[in-house]
């Protein structure tokens, strides 16, 4: 038996104070005298008997009601470890959320368990207590302590959301907010999904860590996991292959799974497949685009009941024109200028290099720069910039090129420079078909491909820190073509003239056309097809105005106005976890769209694998508390328990009062 408050106990010896004044009390008796007293005598030794009696009794009824009363001040309660928490409690509550927690347990949402068991450990601690409700969103306002009236309705406003943070992340927040005084308490309510189930309890054994498993039964999951066009940036007009990837969580093989799309509203079926237990399915959709514009598709599978992870999203845009701007010395180069006039879907753009206009550059999303003797400093930091911001840019350094003005612009980049001229028959013998320009272009291989061939070409330092590519190789090991990655941008330097006389490749369609053809839609194979909610929280969109006083909006399922922050030639906008909901939205400035977006709920939580009573208690209980059966006990009762054991000051007072009422009875029925 252990006291909460034991100082109270000295109060006892305040029991000696009635035993004195009963044992010590003196009354004075007034004399009567009679002829014959006999019979008085026998009368009054009865009656003394039976007074003292029913006095001894009157004092041990009030000496037990007083020490029960003295003993319920104290507190007296039974502890599994004899001790009792005392002092002020924090008590940090985390409900999780997740788009998980809307399983079923008995017919009710995990969620609405969650929150109940929520309002019982509330119920559990007092109101001086201070409160802290936390979800996935780990917002701002969720670090503040509140009392306990308020802390209700934190509970209530809680609902499902899908931003699912690591519980790793969830508790480093509450450590960051663990106050200097009182006992800091945590609670964990939640389903315990493996995938975000990684906290390390061991760092701070200061707070006392309890975990509350709400899990219903597993459900059997499938997940349209992610989407991706092969060729990386779709074309107009053909046939592109969309790449479809299906992953089934669950130990039994699932058959004839409908898939469909929806392009532009338009909603085609693309039938049925089987998927084996806890295997992956990839699968290609053919879609084919006939107009320009920005492309909605939503890709969706019927699977039941777990249906956040059935559809996927994506948006890109289709140029009705890739533009390409050629700058030449003195007139365009023939080759160049019939190789894009054969594509319908390019725009070539033929300029001297007196008259460049630097400020449109961004607006081309390639540029060729082709048999320019020399590269003046404000063009090479024109081109600088405009790679480094996302574009691609072609260099063929003519036969007479002032080699200083070159190495300087390729400084610059930090990229390889030119050591020397020479003038000697080469031939490519080797092309990358791993990176993405020859990537899923040639079907194979083989001798019947003709590769280019040189009768002079500039020979470059091979420093490997510069970070150069080859897409074409010499016999001889050295660069033909060679690809640099530079901020957001490439640069791809020719080792050989855009002539005639020292290359042939203007003449090599069976290389020349895919070369430039690619390199071209390079500028588009950044940008992202969807966004993560919770995860994706930025974008970047080239700047249509130097003002700070524009204003863009994103519309959608939510309409709201995202941070946004000039980087120059450059918008970085920040959705502040604003979106909530998975679809497309548009990125508009006055009400002109800029840019469409689609966006996804996170998959982590597809895998429904739980980490069961018995698991937490082995992975966690040496650091916490499990409470393995909590879904049907009152978790206020048990809480109480936990931490002031089986208190009696309440038997103590029922004891007082029973104690009182024999004293009460004794005065009162028994006549002296």
């Amino acid at each position: 038996m252990q006291f909460l408050h034991p100082q109270i106990l000295w109060a006892i010896l305040a029991l000696a104070i009635p035993i004195i004044i009963h044992l010590f009390h003196f009354r004075r008796f007034k004399k009567v005298y009679f002829t014959n007293v006999k019979l008085l005598k026998e009368i009054k030794e009865e009656k003394s008997t039976r007074r003292q009696l029913r006095n001894f009794l009157v004092l041990l009824s009030r000496l037990f009601a007083a020490a029960c009363l003295i003993i319920a001040f104290a507190q007296p309660f039974l502890s599994e470890n004899d001790t009792a928490k005392t002092g002020k409690n924090y008590v940090s509550i985390f409900i999780d959320n997740s788009n998980s927690m809307m399983a079923l347990s008995e017919d009710v949402p995990l969620i609405d368990k969650a929150k109940k068991k929520a309002e019982e450990i509330i119920s559990a601690y007092g109101v001086a207590d201070q409160f802290q409700i936390i979800s996935h969103e780990l917002k701002g306002s969720q670090q503040r302590w509140i009392n306990q009236e308020n802390t209700i309705q934190a509970i209530e406003d809680i609902g499902l959301n899908p931003e699912v943070n690591l519980l790793s992340n969830v508790y480093n927040k509450q450590l960051q907010s663990k106050p200097e005084d009182g006992n800091h308490v945590i609670y964990y309510l939640s389903d315990f999904q493996k995938s975000i189930t990684d906290f390390n309890l061991e760092s701070d054994t200061l707070s006392e860590v309890n975990l509350i498993p709400m899990q219903a039964v597993k459900e059997n999951n499938i997940s349209l996991d992610s989407v991706w066009f092969e060729s990386v940036v779709p074309s107009i007009n053909q046939n592109n292959k969309l790449i479809v990837r299906i992953k089934n969580h669950s130990n039994e093989a699932r058959e004839d799974i409908r898939l469909s799309i929806n392009h532009n509203n338009q909603n085609r079926p693309e039938g049925t497949f089987n998927i084996p237990a806890n295997g992956t399915k990839v699968d290609t959709i053919n879609l084919l685009i006939t107009e320009p514009g920005w492309q909605k598709i939503k890709v969706k599978i019927d699977d039941y009941p777990i249906q956040f992870d059935d559809s996927y999203f994506i948006s890109f845009n289709i140029k009705e024109k890739t533009s390409v701007l050629s700058i030449n010395t003195n007139k365009p180069n023939k080759y160049l200028s019939a190789v894009f006039k054969g594509l319908n879907a390019f725009e070539i753009n033929n300029v001297a290099v007196s008259s460049i206009q630097y400020d449109q550059l961004k607006n081309h999303d390639l540029i060729i720069l082709s048999d320019l003797k020399s590269i003046t400093t404000g063009l090479a930091s024109a081109i600088k910039s405009y790679t480094e911001n996302g574009g691609n840019v072609m260099v063929f350094p003519p036969a007479n090129a002032d080699t200083d003005s070159y190495n300087s612009f390729f400084s610059s980049l930090n990229t390889n420079t030119i050591t020397q001229w020479q003038q000697e028959k080469n031939a490519v013998y080797r092309i990358n078909t791993s990176e993405f320009v020859f990537d899923n272009v040639y079907a194979s291989i083989g001798s019947n491909l003709k590769l280019p061939t040189t009768e002079g070409n500039y020979q470059f330092s091979n420093f490997s820190s510069r970070g150069g590519e080859y897409l074409l190789k010499y016999r001889n090991g050295e660069n033909y073509i060679t690809k640099y990655k530079r901020g957001k941008g490439n640069l791809f330097v020719s080792a050989s003239p855009l002539d005639k006389k020292y290359n042939d490749l203007v003449v090599n369609a069976e290389v020349f056309v895919p070369l430039v053809y690619k390199i071209s839609y390079a500028a588009n194979q950044n940008d992202q097809l969807a966004f993560s909610i919770g995860k994706d929280n930025f974008t970047e969109i080239n700047n249509v105005s130097t003002s700070n006083d524009i204003i863009y909006k994103i519309k959608g399922a939510q309409e709201f106005i995202p941070g946004q922050t000039n980087l120059g030639n450059a918008t970085m906008i920040n959705f502040n976890n604003m979106i909530s909901e998975a679809g497309y939205y548009d990125l508009t400035l006055q009400d002109e769209l800029v840019k469409g977006l689609a966006f996804n709920y996170d998959r982590i939580e597809s895998n429904l694998d739980y980490i069961g009573a018995e698991e937490l208690e082995t992975k966690f209980g040496a650091f916490s508390n499990v409470f393995g059966n909590s879904l049907k006990a009152n978790l206020g009762n048990i809480i109480k328990e936990k931490d002031q054991g089986i208190t009696y000051w309440r038997l103590c007072l029922m004891l007082a009062l029973i104690f009182l009422a024999i004293e009460t009875m004794l005065l009162r029925f028994w006549k002296i």
